[in-house]
C-alpha cells in the first residue's frame, strides 16, 4: 500500500492492482502533480505481468472534479495524454469504481475505463457548457459511443447529470451497488476477470478497444475544431471568470 499523503495510493491485491487518487481538498481535480501520480500507477499496472486487472477509485466523496483551471491545461502525459489516462493504450482491464460524481474530466475518466461499478449515490455529468467551455477529453465522442445518441446530447447540451440508475439502465454501468461499497463491487467484478486466462483477457480487450477506438482520430480532430471555435469566444472568458470567482455568468452569445 502506498504512504498517506500522497495524490495516488496503490494497493495489490493479489492480482488485482487498487487506484485510489486522493487529492481530497480539491475534489480530485487534475493537475499536473496528480496527473504525473495517476499515469506513474497506470504505467505500473500495464508493465507488471504479475498484475492483471485494475480498479481506479477515489478516496473523496466526488469521484473526480475534472480540471483544475489553475494548472491551465497543464496535465498531459507521454504515455497516458490526458490526466495520464484519456489516450493511455492500456493492457489490462480497467475497472472505475465510482461513488460520488464524476464531473467534466472526471466523467472523460470514467469513459476511459473498460467497465464500471457505480453507487447509487453516485452521477456522471459534462457540465463544461455551463461555463461556456467545451468537453476536451474525448467526451464528446465517447459520450455518444457510450450512450444512446440523445441523451449524449442531452448531458453535453444541458450539462445536467445522469445518475447512477438511469446510467445503470443504460448500459453504461455494469454494477450498481449500495452507497460506500462500489470498491467491493469491483474487486468481485475483477474476480470474475481474473479466473480467466490473463494472455486470452488482454488479447481480448486489445481487440475490442482497437475497434472502439478506430474513430477516436476523427474525434480528436473534430474536438480541435469546436476549441478553436471557442478561442477567441467572449462567452469563454466570462464562463470562467464567473467559476472562479464563484458568481452566476452573464452571457453576451458570442
Amino acid at each position: 500500500m502506498s504512504e498517506e499523503g500522497e495524490l495516488v495510493a496503490t494497493e495489490r491485491r493479489g492480482h488485482i492492482f487498487v487506484i485510489t487518487m486522493q487529492r481530497e481538498a480539491k475534489r480530485n481535480a487534475m493537475n499536473r502533480e496528480l496527473a504525473d501520480a495517476l499515469d506513474a500507477a497506470l504505467n505500473e499496472l500495464d508493465d507488471d505481468p504479475s498484475l492483471w486487472v485494475g480498479i481506479l477509485q477515489s478516496s473523496s466523496v466526488i469521484f473526480c472534479a475534472g480540471s483544475d483551471l489553475t494548472a491551465n491545461g497543464d496535465y498531459k502525459t507521454e504515455r497516458g495524454g490526458e490526466y495520464g489516462i484519456i489516450r493511455r493504450r492500456r493492457k489490462k482491464p480497467l475497472v472505475a469504481a465510482v461513488e460520488g460524481q464524476a464531473l467534466g474530466g472526471g466523467f472523460e475518466i470514467v469513459l476511459s475505463c473498460d467497465l464500471v461499478v457505480a453507487s447509487s449515490r453516485a452521477s456522471f455529468s459534462l457540465p463544461e457548457v455551463s461555463i461556456g467551455v467545451l468537453p476536451t477529453s474525448a467526451g464528446l465522442f465517447r459520450a455518444p459511443a457510450a450512450l444512446p445518441l440523445n441523451v449524449a446530447r442531452e448531458l453535453i447540451l444541458t450539462g445536467e447529470p445522469l445518475s447512477a440508475d438511469r446510467a445503470w439502465s443504460l448500459g453504461l454501468v455494469n454494477v450498481i451497488t449500495e452507497p460506500n461499497t462500489a470498491l467491493e463491487g469491483a474487486l468481485q467484478l475483477a474476480e470474475r476477470i481474473c479466473s480467466n486466462a490473463p494472455v486470452s483477457v488482454a488479447a481480448s480487450l486489445k481487440a475490442v478497444n482497437d475497434l472502439a477506438a478506430a474513430n477516436d482520430d476523427a474525434g480528436w480532430d473534430r474536438t480541435a475544431e469546436a476549441l478553436k471555435t471557442l478561442s477567441t469566444s467572449a462567452d469563454a472568458r466570462e464562463g470562467i471568470a464567473a467559476f472562479l470567482e464563484k458568481r452566476s455568468p452573464q452571457w453576451k452569445g458570442h
